[in-house]
């Protein structure tokens, strides 16, 4: 059974910086396709990136595009993603997940969902 615990989220003002974490346990990351996701109260989920474990490659939504960055440390097991000049509407809950294929940006092609962590940006 493959588990995921997200870590860093936190109120924040627009403009600042969050690094939120997915520590997996049950399996080595090394080997999967990770994503996050988020969702906005009232809001359907989002995708945010993509990280492939195959070639390291990266995508993401047009929205967070050259703000944020994800990234992966196999040695600790864990995903990242680094969060900068966060804006209001980058508030929801931040959801990481294992990609099991398919259209990246479909939320029902991710299993092993962890319960998420809170990020608000507000002045």
């Amino acid at each position: 059974q493959v588990h995921m615990v997200e870590s860093g989220g936190g109120l924040v003002q627009p403009g600042d910086s969050l690094r939120l974490s997915c520590a997996a346990s049950g399996r080595t990351v090394s080997s999967l396709s990770m994503g996050w996701f988020r969702q906005a109260p009232g809001k359907e989920r989002e995708f945010v990136a993509l990280n492939g474990w195959k070639n390291d490659n990266t995508f993401y939504a047009d929205s967070v595009k050259g703000r944020f960055t994800i990234s992966r440390d196999n040695a600790k097991n864990t995903v990242y993603l680094q969060m900068n000049s966060l804006k209001p509407e980058d508030t929801a809950v931040y959801r990481c997940a294992v990609f099991t294929g398919g259209r990246y940006y479909d939320a029902d092609r991710y299993d092993y969902w962890g319960q998420g962590t809170q990020v608000t940006v507000s002045s």
